[in-house]
């Protein structure tokens, strides 16, 4: 009895700190500067923006374009691996012009695009190559400009504006909220496209991105910026004043001379997670149309609320996840989180079956809010002073392939074994999964396999 009643205040002390570890980054990220927050409500809005187009995209050129599934495959995949593309070479515009008129000039350059895209099929002839698709890939030209420096502004942003103290939270914070703005169009999307269509959704993007630009201009006024730097840490204050009193010129050297291409642990890190990302590119360039074909009813009707279910768990999983795991080792979590990303693919093996796509993206998500924050957390803090928006950049670099080769066959195995016009008794969707998941699975494997060389000389902060 005496023992119980021992064991009883350290199982609540136990409770007590693990309510505490989850809460209290909580409670710091909530006291962060207005700066931050325009950053986060930038985000929350170009993930809304960005994720609603682009699942939209390639039944768009299917229908308004006239293009097939392999073309139309094609163009998703020109669209999202040309912005990691851009990414490498527009992140230093970022380091070079601020995170405020980054962000503005980025908005502006997206906006363009969304303008463009709707009104393509207005405009020319449909067919591939006819005036109809050649308007929309110069839309798409624009939307890729505009994220190429979207993306690393937000991110050096996360950086600039947190401490040590808050920068996990942040960072995990930043990707909820666009995962968040991710899952809106599952809700807003599928009655605007059953009234105006595809096109009369994109208007609303349109309106959403100038919506953007100018909450940004508010919010993240020269004036919040100028109070956050006046509340950073003294070593992240020296850090920006050292930078910025560079030339161009200077800046240029520095940025040549700090390139982590020489780091063969950074690159093989980067590199293996291709296999495991393209489960990200398969949340566009195959689940809309498994859903819309594969399934009937509900599903098929509703086909943007399932593809966008996966934002809203990380919404919700993200922040707790980090929380619970910030002082975790990085690498570690990497393994832990790809295997449990990556395993969820085999249950799709069984068939089309609401339970098994929910188990599929309930489970696939928590593997996703486990690795996929601390990931970017690692590439801002490992980055040389200054250099945050380049190394983002580069570090992403591998999504620009897993982006394109992913692009490369999802047409080809939508048209042999989830094809359009054809019942879904006659379809062979689990062979499909099943190469998916064959593909997936690589990368836990192979970063379990290099674990003891990688932890020899992991860096977990930037080299002074």
């Amino acid at each position: 009895m005496n023992e119980k009643q021992n064991d009883s205040p350290a199982i609540k002390n136990v409770i007590k700190q693990t309510i505490s570890e989850i809460t209290q980054p909580f409670k710091d990220l909530l006291q962060a500067s207005r700066a931050l927050w325009g950053v986060n409500l930038a985000y929350f809005l170009e993930g809304m923006n960005y994720f609603g187009m682009v699942g939209l995209l390639a039944i768009f050129f299917n229908e308004y374009i006239g293009l097939n599934d392999i073309n139309a495959g094609q163009m998703v995949g020109i669209l999202t691996a040309g912005i990691t593309l851009a990414m490498l070479f527009l992140g230093a515009t970022v380091d070079l012009l601020g995170v405020r008129r980054a962000l503005i000039i980025a908005l502006s350059l997206m906006l363009i695009g969304r303008i463009l895209i709707p009104l393509s099929p207005e405009l020319g002839t449909t067919g591939l190559w006819s005036s109809a698709h050649l308007l929309a890939l110069i839309g798409i030209f624009w939307l890729i400009l505009g994220n190429g420096i979207f993306q690393p502004a937000t991110y050096a942003g996360i950086k600039k504006f947190t401490t040590e103290k808050t920068a996990a939270m942040g960072y995990a914070m930043l990707y909820a909220l666009m995962n968040l703005g991710a899952f809106m169009p599952g809700l807003i999307s599928p009655p605007i496209r059953k009234a105006f269509g595809i096109t009369g959704v994109y208007w609303v993007y349109a309106g959403l991105t100038v919506v953007g630009i100018i909450l940004i201009a508010i919010i993240l006024s020269k004036k919040a910026v100028a109070q956050a730097s006046v509340n950073l840490n003294q070593d992240k204050k020296d850090e920006l004043n050292e930078i910025d009193s560079l030339t161009f010129k200077e800046k240029l050297k520095y940025y040549i001379k700090n390139f982590p291409f020489t780091d063969l642990r950074f690159l093989f890190f980067i590199f293996i997670l291709i296999p495991v990302q393209t489960l990200f590119a398969h949340n566009w360039l195959t689940l809309p149309q498994y859903c819309n074909r594969a399934f009937t009813g509900f599903v098929s009707d509703n086909f943007e609320l399932f593809v966008n279910f996966n934002p809203l768990l990380i919404f919700i999983l993200a922040p707790v996840v980090t929380a619970l795991t910030s002082k975790k080792n990085a690498y570690k979590m990497m393994i832990i989180g790809t295997f449990v990303m990556a395993s969820p693919t085999f249950l799709l093996t069984l068939g089309p079956n609401i339970f098994t796509l929910f188990a599929f993206l309930v489970i696939m998500t928590i593997g996703e809010a486990m690795w996929q924050p601390r990931f970017l957390q690692w590439i801002a803090e490992i980055a040389p002073k200054g250099m945050t928006g380049i190394y983002m950049g580069i570090g992403q670099f591998p999504w620009f392939l897993t982006k394109i080769i992913t692009s490369l066959y999802s047409g080809w195995f939508l048209m042999n074994y989830c094809p359009e016009d054809v019942l879904p008794s006659e379809m062979n969707t689990e062979v499909m999964w099943l190469f998916y998941g064959l593909i997936a699975i690589i990368s836990p494997v192979a970063l379990l396999l290099a674990k003891k060389w990688m932890l020899k000389g992991f860096k977990t902060k930037a080299e002074n």
